[in-house]
């Protein structure tokens, strides 16, 4: 439940980066080739049906990462640092 400041709780929150999580994972293993439009169109797509968000900087650095893995396919999938529910 969100406390009444209408945060996320740590179960909540837990919940959230772990569906973010996810959602990196699929879209690392199946759009890191194409181009970044497309791997930030793709990640927006999967954490709207998880119902999650990432801050702007966090969403930034993981297109980045999963960016990255065309040059260094031996990086491995970014980890999500926080996600939360989506309001």
């Amino acid at each position: 439940m969100t406390d009444q400041t209408g945060k996320p709780n740590d179960s909540e929150q837990d919940a959230a980066t772990d569906a973010a999580q996810n959602v990196v994972d699929d879209v690392t293993s199946y759009e890191y080739s194409g181009d970044k439009d497309r791997i930030e169109h793709k990640l927006d797509e999967g954490l709207d049906q998880a119902g999650v968000e990432l801050d702007s900087a966090e969403k930034k650095r993981v297109v980045q990462d999963i960016d990255a893995l065309k040059d260094d396919e031996g990086a491995g999938t970014p980890d999500v640092e926080r996600a939360r529910p989506k309001e």
